[in-house]
């Protein structure tokens, strides 16, 4: 195990097994084949071809594309292609700081391959010696993805109808009792990006990445029951258990060893430091 191995697995896909998802001359997102022939029994919403699968032009607003998109999602949930509906949607950007071309159930997500925005946050500590200590949570056993895993202080997916600095003061509150006050001391440290084939399509992930130094007395406290409990560890213990194991849920691995980079934790010195680099970036 080494930490590229981690940023290995976040990207592996072969593109191949799919198509295009189009909307209004873009391409917005991946289909796996299968799905995108299950998908032509849709004629009045979609219109598939060997090359891809592209979204009807006369849904030409946010609001018709979104209800299409939902009444075709809601068949395929009836046919069990599709899980239940989370009731959670996330945006389909034609770029990140434009409109949203229309919303996706987050169940749906992956199914169509089209890009899922997050935030994570690194909350850690400065030792009087300058060492640094990262409060790591561990997820609930009950959490449908990685459960009993251990993640970031803060993450979260980023839903439609909410600021990036809205979901982050959310998501503080909710998975480590943070006020908005500590919340915004939050600094934006960039993004990390990765493509990965699972069995339900492909995961296209944009991470923004934050560190927010907490003060010394400072103890998370989970308020969703989605956190089991929290540690303190020194960074040479993260490092450690992300060099050496699997017991990080797989993308906060990057997020760490993204920390750990900015932070002269990892350096040039290291035989793997440019693929590292690189490879947290895969792609925008």
């Amino acid at each position: 195990m080494a930490y590229l191995d981690h940023i290995k697995a976040c990207n592996t896909c072969d593109i191949a097994g799919f198509r295009g998802f189009w909307v209004d001359g873009l391409r917005v997102g991946w289909v796996r084949h299968a799905l995108a022939e299950q998908l032509s029994s849709f004629p009045d919403t979609v219109t598939v071809t060997d090359n891809g699968v592209y979204l009807s032009r006369r849904y030409h607003s946010f609001e018709s594309r979104t209800r299409a998109m939902a009444q075709m999602i809601t068949a395929l949930v009836a046919r069990g292609t599709i899980p239940p509906l989370r009731c959670e949607q996330y945006p389909v950007f034609r770029s990140w700081q434009g409109e949203a071309l229309f919303a996706l159930d987050r169940a749906a997500v992956p199914y169509f391959g089209t890009i899922a925005y997050g935030l994570h946050v690194n909350g850690y500590l400065r030792q009087p010696d300058n060492s640094l200590h990262l409060w790591i949570a561990t997820r609930a056993r009950d959490r449908a993805v990685a459960p009993g895993k251990l993640d970031n202080l803060i993450a979260g997916g980023q839903p439609i109808g909410l600021s990036l600095t809205e979901n982050l003061i959310k998501e503080a509150f909710e998975e480590a009792g943070i006020g908005p006050d500590l919340a915004q001391r939050a600094v934006p440290a960039g993004t990390v990006t990765y493509r990965l084939e699972t069995p339900q399509g492909l995961k296209v992930d944009c991470l923004f990445v934050y560190d927010m130094e907490v003060p010394p007395d400072f103890v998370p406290r989970n308020t969703d029951g989605e956190v089991e409990s929290f540690a303190l560890l020194s960074s040479e213990r993260v490092a450690e258990i992300v060099r050496e194991t699997d017991d990080f849920k797989f993308n906060c691995n990057l997020v760490v060893i993204d920390f750990m980079i900015r932070h002269a934790l990892i350096g040039p010195d290291h035989p793997d430091y440019i693929a590292l680099g690189a490879g947290l970036r895969s792609w925008g």
